[in-house]
């Protein structure tokens, strides 16, 4: 139920387990394990859960659940971006440009210098214009009233 989530906080560069099929035991589980916090829309599973690992998101929208992590845990949103793999978590590490050949579009590869890839699933990374664009909506989410 917060997928988008998930992904805009690996944007962010935050150690983010998502797995939409995990029952709410196996979740509870995991974030007592591995001492994470856990991020729901589920009512009941917060109330279960101690409040000091469980944060309730409260909207539906994406911006705003971003905008409510931010604030409630007082984290910066530009230290780690773009430091993990968006897909599988996986942290993100610099590679060559020319490992990267035959592997990236050719035109990326002609106008581009800077690639990383996810040591877990192989990924490759580049600044693009998503990255300004992901800037712009953070931007956008650290002005709005709270």
């Amino acid at each position: 139920m917060l997928g988008r989530l998930a992904k805009w906080l690996r944007i962010l560069g935050y150690d983010t387990l998502y797995d939409a099929a995990m029952a709410d035991n196996e979740l509870f589980f995991i974030a007592h394990l591995e001492k994470r916090i856990l991020l729901t829309r589920d009512g009941e599973l917060a109330r279960r859960m101690n409040p000091r690992y469980c944060t309730f998101i409260h909207s539906d929208h994406v911006r705003e659940q971003v905008k409510q992590v931010l604030v409630e845990y007082g984290l910066n949103s530009e230290d780690h971006i773009f430091t993990r793999c968006t897909l599988c978590n996986g942290p993100l590490i610099d590679i060559t440009r020319e490992s990267v050949k035959g592997r990236v579009p050719d035109f990326v590869y002609a106008v581009t210098d800077k690639f990383v890839y996810c040591s877990h699933c192989d990924k490759i990374y580049w600044p693009g214009s998503h990255l300004k664009g992901v800037r712009q909506i953070l931007n956008e989410i650290r002005e709005t009233d709270t």
